[in-house]
């Protein structure tokens, strides 16, 4: 039985999840994203967001929408959430946060939302807070808005590269083409172009006061081994540093050597280890 309830947070405690969310900037970046621009109502924020916690001293939260993210959240913290959620339908694409609290989770929701697709226990959660000290590439700007056509196919490839399933299975992919456009259109999307093709990309999927997170590094397969990316991504980080927040960070999957050395070429330090289940 749980001694300390899980419960739904309405916007009447929106003070307290933003103090929770200072807590743990990086690692609830996409959290904070969304409660920054939609608040804690469900009916606007797409989701829900659980406490765990004394109504005045809440000591955790959990995202539950399209990801389930919990956020600072203790070995009982975890149980209490997994208590509750074991008795719902799984609806979430995806269980994603800080490693010992997402596993923790799935080993008891396992055998309630199981099968996983894919179990990523190990990625390192990297920030920088300095311009690089490599050179940048002058050829990598934010895309325009009429490019979104050309950027489009290769935020496909990426996803299905990296994701493991094409984004254009559900709804034929205009869900996620809107996605890419919106962050054309604020100023979020990065691409070099070679004779119109996209060559590099990336993109500032959350920003927050305290972090811009870079998710969608991709290159070209003709254009890996040359030695781009490092500049490339350099381009990335000054300009979001300089433009949008004190702050880059991104996690990666800890097998991808070569991803991981072009960030540490960039500044980027190591600030902790997230995990991600796929269904």
């Amino acid at each position: 039985m749980l001694t300390v309830p899980v419960r739904q947070l309405g916007e009447s405690e929106r003070r307290a999840v933003e103090r929770l969310l200072d807590l743990d900037p990086f690692a609830g970046a996409q959290v904070a994203e969304r409660v920054n621009a939609r608040g804690l109502a469900w009916w606007r924020a797409e989701g829900r967001i659980l406490g765990y916690g004394a109504r005045r001293n809440l000591e955790s939260i959990c995202w539950l929408g399209g990801n389930l993210t919990p956020v600072l959240a203790s070995e009982s913290a975890v149980a209490a959430y997994a208590e509750l959620l074991a008795a719902e339908e799984r609806l979430c694409s995806s269980i994603v946060g800080r490693a010992d609290a997402v596993l923790g989770l799935w080993d008891r929701l396992c055998g309630h939302w199981g099968p996983a697709r894919d179990v990523r226990p190990n990625q390192p959660l990297l920030a920088t807070d300095a311009p690089p000290s490599v050179v940048t590439d002058p050829d990598v700007r934010l895309v325009r808005g009429n490019e979104v056509d050309r950027l489009f196919p290769a935020a496909v490839a990426m996803y299905t590269e990296e994701v493991g399933v094409s984004p254009l299975v559900e709804d034929s992919g205009r869900g996620y083409r809107r996605r890419v456009a919106d962050l054309v259109r604020a100023g979020r999307a990065y691409a070099r172009f070679v004779d119109g093709q996209v060559v590099f990309k990336a993109e500032l999927a959350v920003v927050t006061r305290h972090t811009a997170q870079v998710q969608g590094v991709w290159v070209a397969p003709q254009w890996r081994g040359r030695g781009i990316a490092t500049a490339a991504m350099a381009a990335v980080v000054r300009d979001a540093l300089l433009r949008v927040a004190p702050t880059v960070s991104l996690y990666v999957n800890d097998f991808n050597l070569p991803a991981r050395r072009v960030y540490e070429r960039c500044g980027f330090r190591t600030v902790g280890t997230l995990a991600t289940i796929l269904f």
